[in-house]
């Protein structure tokens, strides 16, 4: 088990959850906070005074008063009313770790809820309850209303869930399974569950961390590239890049410069190579993947931070005033989010012009076109490089900003909105994207390095070369590509490619 400290939940912790489908808990203070929180309510809901989301309507309907004896019904009834998701579900492993942000959310102990409500989610999370949760119908503010109502329908034995067999049922039928039964919603509590940005971060996170394995494995390939059209490493010189100090461009190059030492390839032609300098997009890849690498950790630290906050409102602060606010307009995780994008569209861009340098045999340094043995007769990787093209610029469309659109929504109540649930969504698509990319990129590097026989490239090009053998092999004549392409991109997104290990993504050097 994880156990869980609120505001200190560290990115290795949330991307354990994430991949492991481990059992998480929050520390004892956790709950002791909790339930402090959970009786200024309890006093508030009793008392003459209106209160936003305790005694109240919602929204728009806010200054309607609601008796004490409707509070359940309140909170019941704002749960099922806000089950409005619609598209693909999300998968198990990212509703957990929403459902796992929920839970550092509560634990913090300005929600208001009681102590039950947290077992729940723990108990959900041990036992393999997990909700079926639509991937539309957030607007990013005041949270992720219809998402995390899907989750919250669940708990009080609605909705659809996983069942612990793996079968799909009814929230009802899965608690049932699982030994849990739902849960009678108190004052506030309905509203604590769905409101928030804990699906939009969730999914912001799930791409974060499936990204970064394609990083490590398209610095690499990039280093592969280099060797493939014997480019020269001179560009990697350390004191290059220390001379601009982007740590990003400069971890880059440090790699890349590592995995090029003692390649037979590269000193082959050290000497009287008639070409002056490389293409931009052997030459500069430090200074681009180095940009994209310091946009995602910037990013990272954003979704690190969220993923420690209270989005929920309104809130019990220390003193025991309970205010309202605007924590749930996820603005901060829709910049992460399109940061990312921007990032993702420019590792498949320089990615994609490699594999066009590579079977060009204007660029690609003495190699028959598309890569063939018999051109001509054989087409060669003439179209896995269109495909990587088609991608390339699905990914660009796919970048364009979604922070800076908004629309007021809730008879104009919620007038400017983040956007932030696409603006994750569309990460996931973005990310296969870019891993199909570099794994034709690796198709192409290897058959170039090949090519080059007897010279060899250095020993850890060598063992990325071995890998992709193992499930491609080399193009001799034309033969049908889509599967080899397929298990190529799943070498990249799974990380068996060897990653760069000096990239961490708290953090340069």
């Amino acid at each position: 088990m994880i156990v869980l400290d609120p505001r200190s939940v560290t990115l290795a912790q949330l991307q354990a959850i994430y991949e492991g489908g481990t059992a998480i808990g929050l520390t004892a203070p956790s709950y002791v906070r909790i339930a402090a929180s959970a009786a200024v309510v309890g006093t508030a809901a009793s008392g003459d005074a209106s209160i936003y989301g305790i005694n109240t309507g919602f929204g728009k309907l806010a200054n309607m008063r609601i008796a004490a004896a409707d509070t359940a019904q309140l909170q019941r009834n704002l749960v099922l009313s806000h089950c409005c998701g619609v598209g693909a579900p999300i998968d198990a492993a990212t509703t957990r770790l929403m459902m796992a942000l929920k839970l550092i959310s509560l634990g913090r102990g300005a929600s208001g809820v009681r102590p039950d409500i947290a077992t729940l989610l723990e108990r959900m999370l041990a036992v393999g309850v997990t909700p079926v949760v639509p991937s539309q119908g957030s607007v990013g503010a005041s949270g992720d209303l219809a998402p995390l109502a899907h989750m919250a329908a669940v708990m009080i034995g609605e909705g659809r869930a996983m069942l612990p067999d793996g079968s799909e049922g009814s929230g009802k039928q899965a608690l049932a399974q699982a030994g849990l039964a739902p849960i009678v919603l108190g004052p506030k509590e309905g509203l604590a569950l769905i409101n928030g940005t804990q699906f939009s971060a969730a999914v912001g996170l799930a791409a974060l961390f499936d990204l970064w394995r394609v990083v490590g494995a398209q610095v690499a390939i990039a280093a592969l590239s280099t060797d493939a059209i014997m480019g020269s490493d001179a560009p990697l010189h350390a004191e290059i890049h220390r001379l601009r100090g982007q740590p990003g461009q400069i971890d880059v190059a440090n790699a890349m410069a590592a995995l090029l030492d003692g390649s037979d390839i590269r000193n082959s032609h050290r000497a009287d190579d008639p070409r002056v300098q490389d293409p931009y997009s052997i030459r500069c890849q430090p200074q681009v993947a180095g940009a994209a690498i310091d946009l995602i950790r910037f990013a990272a630290r954003t979704l690190q931070i969220e993923a420690n906050a209270v989005t929920d409102n309104p809130l019990v602060l220390k003193d025991g005033a309970i205010l309202s606010g605007g924590n749930f307009h996820a603005e901060p995780v829709a910049f992460a989010a399109d940061q990312m994008a921007l990032a993702l569209a420019e590792l498949g861009a320089i990615s994609q012009r490699r594999i066009a340098v590579m079977v060009d045999p204007v660029m690609n340094h003495k190699l028959p076109a598309f890569l063939s043995p018999e051109p001509g007769l054989n087409s060669g990787l003439m179209i896995a490089e269109v495909t990587s093209a088609a991608l390339m610029s699905e990914n660009k469309h796919l970048a364009t900003p979604c922070s800076t659109d908004s629309t007021p929504t809730s008879a104009n109540q919620e007038d400017h909105v983040s956007m932030a649930a696409h603006a994750a969504v569309r990460l996931g698509r973005m990310v296969r994207n870019l891993a199909q990319i570099v794994g034709i990129e690796a198709i192409c590097a290897a058959q170039c390095v090949e090519a080059r026989a007897p010279l060899s490239t250095s020993a850890p090009l060598q063992q990325i070369v071995t890998l992709i053998r193992q499930q491609i092999a080399p193009m001799q004549q034309d033969r049908f590509l889509a599967h080899d392409l397929a298990r190529a991109a799943d070498l990249v997104a799974s990380g068996t490619l060897p990653q760069v290990t000096t990239l961490r993504l708290e953090g340069s050097r």
